[in-house]
C-alpha cells in the first residue's frame, strides 16, 4: 500500500530515541520530511545525523518558546507542516501521599499543558494543510496503572483533549487520533524489567517471562511494529480514521474499547 507521505511534512516530539526516533525513522522510509525535537541537544543531534535530511532541533516541550521557535524553524525548513505527534516523558510514579503540589505542577506542564501549547503553536501550518494530530497515550487512559497517579491523571486529560479536538477541528479537514503501546522493547523497557527483577530477586530472564506471559501473543512488541501503526495513522491511507484511540500491545488489554 502506498501510503501517501511522499513530500508530507511530520513533526515528532520526543524523538530522540525510543518509540518516538522510531515514529521518526518509518515516516522518514515513507519519504516524509521529518522533524524532530528533544530536550536533550546531544541526543537529539545524534539522531539527526542518523536521519540525514532530516530537521533535528532541541526542544523543552515544557517550554512554550521552544516550541514556538521548532514549529517556525520546521515550516522555515520545509514550507509547512501536515502532521504532528504530540510525545513527551512521562510523570514519576507514585500514589495520591507520595505527591505535593509542586510535583501535580511539574506534571501537568510535563504532559498536559506540553499537549496543549504544542497543538497551539503548530495548528495555523497544520489547518493550512488539512493535516493531522497524534497524540502518544498510555494504555493508563484505559486501564489506570496503581502505582502511576500522575501519569493516570495527566494522561487521562490528553486523551480528552484529543477527542474533543477530535470533534472541533473535523470541520477544518484536521483529524486527530490517539495511540497506545504496550509493553514494546525500549531501553525505558528493558531498565522496568531489570528494575523489577532486583526487586523480586529474581534474574531479568524470568522478570522478562513473567510479562510476557501477561501478553496473549507471548512476546514484547517492536518499536518498529509501533512506529508502523503510527505511520498508518499520520497518513493519508487513514484519512477516515479520527478520535480514536489505537492500541498496539498485543492484545494485553482486556478493555472492550
Amino acid at each position: 500500500m502506498n501510503l501517501g507521505l511522499a513530500g508530507k511534512t511530520v513533526m515528532v516530539a520526543g524523538a530522540s530515541r525510543g518509540l518516538g526516533f522510531a515514529i521518526a525513522q518509518c515516516l522518514q522510509d515513507e519519504g516524509a520530511n521529518v522533524s524532530l525535537s528533544s530536550s536533550n541537544p546531544k541526543a537529539i543531534a545524534a539522531a539527526g545525523e542518523a536521519l540525514p535530511g532530516s530537521h533535528a532541533q532541541a526542544c523543552d516541550v515544557r517550554n512554550a518558546d521552544d516550541i514556538a521557535d521548532w514549529v517556525a524553524q520546521t515550516v522555515n525548513r520545509f514550507g509547512g507542516i501536515d502532521a504532528l505527534v504530540v510525545n513527551a516523558g512521562g510523570p514519576p510514579p507514585g500514589g495520591f501521599r507520595d505527591f505535593d503540589d509542586a510535583d501535580w505542577q511539574g506534571a501537568f506542564e510535563l504532559t498536559l499543558l506540553s499537549a496543549v501549547r504544542l497543538v497551539r503553536a503548530a495548528l495555523p501550518a497544520l489547518t493550512e494543510r488539512q493535516g493531522n494530530i497524534l497524540f502518544m497515550t498510555s494504555s493508563s487512559v484505559k486501564e489506570p496503572i496503581d502505582f502511576l497517579l500522575l501519569s493516570n491523571v495527566m494522561r487521562s486529560g490528553v486523551a480528552s483533549l484529543a477527542k474533543s479536538l477530535s470533534r472541533s477541528l473535523a470541520v477544518d479537514g484536521l483529524r486527530v487520533n490517539c495511540i497506545v503501546p504496550g509493553i514494546v522493547e525500549t531501553d525505558r523497557i528493558k531498565a522496568l524489567v531489570a528494575n523489577q527483577a532486583k526487586a523480586k530477586a529474581v534474574t531479568a530472564k524470568e522478570q522478562r517471562a513473567q510479562m510476557e506471559a501477561q501478553v496473549p501473543m507471548g512476546r514484547f512488541g517492536s518499536p518498529d511494529e509501533f512506529a508502523r501503526t503510527a505511520t498508518f495513522l499520520l497518513s493519508p491511507a487513514a484519512s477516515y480514521i479520527n478520535g480514536e484511540t489505537v492500541t498496539v500491545d498485543g492484545g494485553t488489554m482486556k478493555t472492550l474499547f
